[in-house]
């Protein structure tokens, strides 16, 4: 038997164009980091044993600029959805900026940058805050520091608990995804009929059934929605 839909909960699906609005850059963008480097030089684990250097390099170089950015209007209005409901934000972002902006439950399935873990041990995290990760930092076990994200290859993180909350979910709002990156992009497919889906996005490739799409961008839209929501009205109406 499924569990029951609450009315009270809204399951919150954040990517990349959520954060590019506050000023960090995204992957796959016309301007994006994988003009300056390939996924083989430092999104695998292939690139971490041939040059782990390379890779916190960039790492740290990612932290140095978050580090530096604000959350921005589509942050701070899905936390403030908090004061109504039981808010579960999952994120495809490894930034901070949603815990920065007030929101309370943050499930992250790529890794989080502030953190670093053992290389050989993916339960041994470390939060470091917006600290370098340099060669020669070890972890407890006596091995090397990686960055705290899930590279092309790795399994998801916090998969199964972000399908459980998206199946008892009253309201689902997607923001910043294209909708390309899997396995995350299938988790919309738990979602109920019954419950109110949004998307939000400058383009997606696929619009998943019952989802309603709103073309524009995180800041604009996600206020919008959150205010309807508090008053306790449909956003889609």
């Amino acid at each position: 038997m499924k569990p029951p839909i609450d009315k009270n909960k809204v399951v919150v699906l954040t990517g990349a164009g959520v954060s590019a609005e506050s000023g960090i850059p995204t992957f796959r963008d016309a301007d994006g980091l994988w003009n300056n480097y390939s996924i083989q030089q430092v999104a695998t684990p292939g690139a971490w044993k041939a040059n782990p250097e390379l890779v916190l390099d960039f790492y740290n170089e990612r932290r140095r600029q978050i580090a530096d950015c604000a959350p921005n209007k589509a942050h701070i209005a899905i936390a403030k959805l908090q004061e109504k409901y039981n808010t579960i934000v999952i994120t495809q972002n490894i930034d901070d900026l949603h815990e920065r902006a007030g929101s309370n439950q943050v499930i992250h399935v790529h890794g989080e940058i502030t953190k670093a873990r053992s290389e050989s041990d993916i339960k041994d995290v470390v939060s470091i805050g917006y600290k370098d990760i340099n060669l020669g930092d070890c972890s407890a076990d006596g091995q090397q520091l990686r960055p705290h994200i899930v590279w092309f290859g790795e399994t998801v993180l916090n998969y199964n608990l972000a399908r459980e909350h998206l199946k008892t979910a009253g309201k689902v709002l997607v923001v910043g995804t294209s909708l390309s990156v899997f396995p995350v992009a299938n988790l919309l497919k738990k979602a109920r009929y019954g419950a109110e889906k949004i998307i939000v996005a400058l383009d997606i490739e696929k619009r998943p059934y019952g989802y309603r799409f709103i073309r524009g961008k995180a800041t604009e839209m996600v206020s919008y929605i959150s205010c309807r929501w508090l008053e306790g009205m449909r956003a889609d109406e």
